[in-house]
């Protein structure tokens, strides 16, 4: 009993904020509801079969699978390459080290500000950049081609800071004296990198994936403030498909379906990692 009273308080919270929110919606995904979000109707699976015939389920899909494969890998490799660059013993990486870290404690509206200012199509500083190379401005909000390749740019800059925190600190707990033994052994620098730093670093290479990846899927912020989906659906990414539906059509069953899609879709990709990628992880 005195470990539960110990624990009261966050299971207080959780059933609150987690629990009733997730139990409430699995029961308006059997529903429809009238535009102050009453429930009106129970229709079973009715809100799920629409969604398999809708143009905005696939369309979301298709933007939030491009969205993660454009951020995720460019994510992790920058991660790896400032953080094996900047672990280095040599006089000034600690101010690197910061520097680098730094994106982590910009929230997303801060961010989003930054980067409207850098993206604005004729006072933009990335504009100008291609204007001295010859180029014509790019419309890089404004235009479908374009529109979601900004937004992962930001988002790249965004969880710099955290994928360079995790895999320097992932390179801290691998022991020097084995990457010593290697260019005692005639390795150089790159093949010592990549035949011992790698491996032994993979554990923390999958966690990063897999988080990044959750965290892909769940990305609203900066799309909700730059592009709020636009234009024409290019960024409209899966969440924000939920938003949309329960929040600005006042359709809470639809959205909580579309919830419940999002939730099965993460949770399977979760477990295909851990049985696939997992396998290849090498555990000290």
């Amino acid at each position: 009993m005195l470990g539960y009273s110990f624990l009261a308080p966050s299971l207080v919270l959780f059933g609150l904020f987690l629990f009733y929110p997730l139990i409430q919606s699995v029961y308006l995904s059997f529903h429809i509801t009238d535009p102050r979000g009453r429930v009106a109707a129970y229709v079973g699976l009715d809100n799920f079969t629409a969604l398999l015939s809708s143009d905005m389920l696939w369309n979301s899909l298709k933007v939030t699978a491009l969205f993660t494969l454009f951020t995720v890998p460019t994510g992790i490799i920058l991660g790896v390459i400032s953080a094996a660059l900047t672990h280095i013993r040599w006089p000034g990486m600690k101010l690197y080290q910061f520097l680098f870290s730094m994106p982590l404690a910009m929230s997303v509206s801060t961010s989003a500000v930054i980067w409207t200012i850098l993206f604005h199509p004729t006072l933009g500083i990335l504009n100008y950049l291609l204007s001295l190379g010859g180029i014509a401005p790019v419309q890089w909000l404004t235009s479908p081609s374009t529109a979601l390749v900004s937004i992962s740019l930001m988002t790249v800059w965004m969880n710099f800071g955290f994928n360079y925190i995790i895999v320097l600190s992932g390179l801290q707990g691998i022991p020097d004296d084995l990457v010593e033994s290697a260019k005692i052994d005639g390795a150089g620098p790159i093949r010592a990198f990549m035949q011992i730093v790698l491996p032994l670093l993979s554990p923390t290479l999958f966690f990063l994936t897999v988080i990044s990846i959750i965290s892909a899927f769940q990305a609203f912020g900066q799309i909700h403030l730059l592009t709020k989906g636009g234009p024409a659906g290019a960024t409209e990414v899966f969440v924000y498909s939920i938003y949309k539906e329960a929040f600005v059509n006042y359709q809470y069953g639809t959205g909580s379906a579309l919830a419940l899609v999002l939730f099965v879709i993460v949770l399977l990709l979760t477990i295909i990692q851990f049985a696939v990628v997992e396998k290849k992880v090498h555990y000290q």
